[in-house]
């Protein structure tokens, strides 16, 4: 696969980041440019999905940038590894759910390989780990698709600050908590990075047509 990849080192502000995104979508659906895997950083930043409810921002004078990807309510900032891409899915199989299945695959073998076992969630999309009998979410996916190309992507809690999570109820669930890779384990997580973007190009060929 002739996808690029691009890794940012200081943290990139979400504007940006979506307008780059969104440039790239159409350039890709021209024919213009290649796919694109993008791992970064953001800014603190509390971003809403298209089916968000105001009734899940619980302090009222935070700021919220409202976007067009999928999914409600979640808190970005230093610590979580941005997970962005632009994917052409006209010449795979036209499956999102497939497609969901294939990132939410990709994070599970990623943390298998630091022995962390977690799982995905028909009613609840992210990637969670059972903490003494409890499902805590460690990974968000918002995803949007137009004109059959894929874009926006997928979060991973990784050393990240959990308190701004309290300011709101994370992807509109309110009844389960959000952890990071810290809390749960106290490993160094090297080539995180690497491993989830070997396991999601090798996840990819599942799409093929």
């Amino acid at each position: 696969m002739d996808i690029e990849i691009k890794k940012s080192t200081k943290p990139v502000k979400y504007y940006d980041a979506l307008t780059l995104l969104e440039a790239r979508s159409k350039m890709v659906s021209k024919n213009e440019d290649k796919e694109l895997i993008w791992i970064l950083e953001h800014e603190s930043i509390y971003t809403a999905g298209t089916s968000f409810s105001k009734n899940d921002i619980i302090d009222k004078s935070i700021e919220i940038y409202e976007t067009n990807r999928g999914g409600k309510i979640t808190h970005h900032g230093p610590g979580q590894l941005m997970f962005y891409f632009v994917i052409d899915l006209r010449n795979k199989k036209k499956d999102i759910r497939k497609f969901v299945s294939i990132i939410e695959n990709s994070i599970i073998e990623t943390l298998g390989e630091f022995k962390i076992k977690c799982h995905a969630d028909r009613k609840n999309v992210g990637i969670w780990f059972k903490n003494k009998g409890k499902s805590e979410k460690v990974a968000a996916i918002g995803v949007r698709v137009s004109k059959w190309i894929a874009y926006h992507g997928f979060c991973l809690n990784i050393k990240n600050d959990l308190e701004p999570y309290k300011k709101i109820v994370p992807c509109g669930i309110s009844d389960k908590k959000v952890t990071n890779l810290r809390k749960i384990s106290k490993i160094k997580f090297n080539k995180i990075d690497d491993i989830l973007i070997d396991k999601f190009i090798s996840n990819l060929k599942n799409l093929n047509a």
